[in-house]
Order: C-alpha cells, then structure tokens, then sequence
C-alpha cells in the first residue's frame, strides 16, 4: 500500500490514459458508458415482456445491467492489462499491480458516473409509480466498494493468466456470456427462486454463491424501496468469499509478474 500511495501519479495517469484510450476517435466519448447499457436495459425489457407475456421491471433491469457493465469493462480491460503494456512491463521499474488497478478504477469511474443517471432516472420512474428512494440508498458506496474488490481480483487473475496462456482471452469472452446470464442482471433474484422452486433447493444454493447474484440484489435492494435482501447464508456466502478470492489473486499475481518480461 505505501509504494502505491507513493506512486498514485502514476496510476492517475494511467486511469486517465486508459479513459482516453476508451472513448479516443468517438464523438460522444463518455456518454457511452452511459448508451450501451440503456440500450441493453431497454432491449431486455423488451424481450422480457415477449417471453414472459408481463411487463418487465423496468428500473430493476437498469440497475442490474449498469451493474454488469462495470463487471464486463473491468475484466475485458483486466485481460490485456499486462500483455497490451508490453513496452511499459519491459522498461520501466514500478509495482506491476498498477495495471489491473488502474483499469478496474477506471471502470468503476464510468460506473460511477452512470449511478449519478440512474439515481435520477430510476427515482423519475420510482416518482411515477408511487414510490421514493429510501435511506437505503445510502448503502451505494459499500456496495460499489465490494463490487470494486471483487471486479478487481478478476482482473488480476486473468490479466496474469492472459500472459502465460494466450487462450485465456477467447475463454473469457465465452464465459462473460455464461455468466451475463448465470447473474441476475436482466432478472431479479426472486425470478431465480420462482424457477427453481422446491424441487431444485442445491442448484439455488449454487446460484447464490455467485457474488454478483448477492452484489446485484444488494444494488437492487438499495435503489428500489420494494426490494428485498434474502436472509439466505448462501448469499451472504457469495458476498464474503470475494474478499479472500481477491487477495489470493493478488498473491497469484505477484508470483507470476516475475516472468512477465520473458513472455509478453
């Protein structure tokens, strides 16, 4: 922690770099970050009310799509952390933990100014359905903080394992698909209950134990007044194991940078 702090320069140079790079030639620039998950909630809603014959909730699913797209920016951009830096790795001398900090930072300040958004469109469409934020909205930063810790533990892990096994890339982008839907993003968690029912107790147990399933239905539970968190040990399962998941990659990370130069 000192020698980041000692060099927190340069990882704000290098979150504003990564920022730039992001949105560099686009007209609109940061206002996608903001786009492409309204489009998403939108399509999804769309599609939710063909399938199921009801209208869909809506600000449910914009604030777990919003929440998602943290996730998906923050591992796309965690993969190619080490290997697209290979100039940087080689010469120059710093803790290479930076990198997947910097860009799962700069992930979470495109969340963030998405959340400023939602708290304004999801408290217009809360206005007209008769509801008001709660005092649970309070809860965010803790929230976005765990989400942070744990998006940020994907990244070291497969940002390091991207520089041993060049494979890694194209499993990620099949797994981000499995795992988009194995999340309550566009669902919520009760949907997931429902489904499962009593016959099938283990599979949604299993289900639980996914930390976006818990994280998600926490942002939910903060946004919407009508929400509710589970008292479900699995889910609190799912939320606490991230912490032990993420120092343990750090720990993978720092015994893999040794031969980072040998094989970008």
């Amino acid at each position: 922690m000192r020698s980041l702090l000692a060099r927190r320069e340069l990882i704000q140079a290098l979150v504003s770099r990564e920022m730039k790079a992001r949105y560099k030639g686009s007209s609109l620039g940061v206002l996608w970050s903001l786009l492409t998950p309204l489009f998403m909630a939108g399509i999804y809603a769309f599609f939710f009310r063909l399938i199921s014959g009801r209208a869909a909730n809506t600000s449910s699913i914009i604030v777990g799509v919003f929440a998602w797209q943290f996730t998906s920016n923050a591992v796309q951009q965690g993969l190619g952390c080490i290997s697209n830096n290979g100039n940087l790795v080689k010469k120059v001398s710093f803790p290479r933990i930076i990198l997947p900090l910097s860009v799962t930072m700069a992930a979470g300040v495109d969340y963030l100014i998405s959340l400023l958004v939602q708290v304004g469109l999801v408290g217009f469409l809360l206005w007209q359905g008769g509801e008001f934020y709660s005092l649970r909205l309070l809860s965010l930063p803790l929230i976005f903080l765990l989400h942070a810790w744990f998006n940020l533990g994907l990244a070291l892990l497969l940002g390091s394992m991207n520089v041993y096994y060049r494979d890694t890339q194209h499993f990620v982008g099949v797994a981000l698909s499995a795992l988009f839907f194995l999340s309550p993003a566009m669902y919520d968690l009760s949907f997931v209950t429902r489904l499962a029912g009593d016959q099938n107790p283990l599979l949604l147990n299993i289900y639980a134990l996914n930390p976006l399933a818990g994280i998600f239905t926490a942002y939910r539970w903060a946004f919407l007044p009508s929400e509710t968190f589970p008292c479900d040990p699995w889910l609190w399962a799912g939320l606490i194991w991230p912490f032990f998941f993420t120092l343990l990659a750090a720990q993978i990370f720092r015994r893999a940078q040794r031969n980072f130069a040998d094989f970008i």
